[in-house]
């Protein structure tokens, strides 16, 4: 079953090399979408794949790299809409 969700890390998440990993996670477990940071310090995250998969790749955005600190994660699990080819990391959004 395919899904999607939508989330917002909250911590130690910029400079640490968050998006590369969260890239690299994704793109191992055959997810779509993209990670951005923004401007308050949050990292946003779309992702889209088999709702098991998506299950995986929030666990580990929830532990994230080795020099991150992830205090909060928000998700919103949304209806599948295959609207990505890959996993892409976008400029941060001001």
């Amino acid at each position: 079953m395919k899904a999607r969700f939508h989330a917002f890390i909250s911590g130690r998440v910029q400079g640490v090399a968050f998006r590369f990993f969260a890239q690299h996670v994704a793109s191992t477990l055959g997810i779509t979408g993209w990670v951005r940071n923004l401007y308050d310090g949050r990292v946003e995250v779309m992702a889209e794949g088999e709702k098991d998969k998506l299950e995986l790749f929030l666990e580990e955005l929830k532990k994230g790299p080795r020099l991150a600190r992830v205090d909060r994660v928000d998700c919103l699990w949304e209806d599948y809409r295959g609207e990505f080819s890959d996993f892409s990391i976008k400029f941060t959004a001001y």
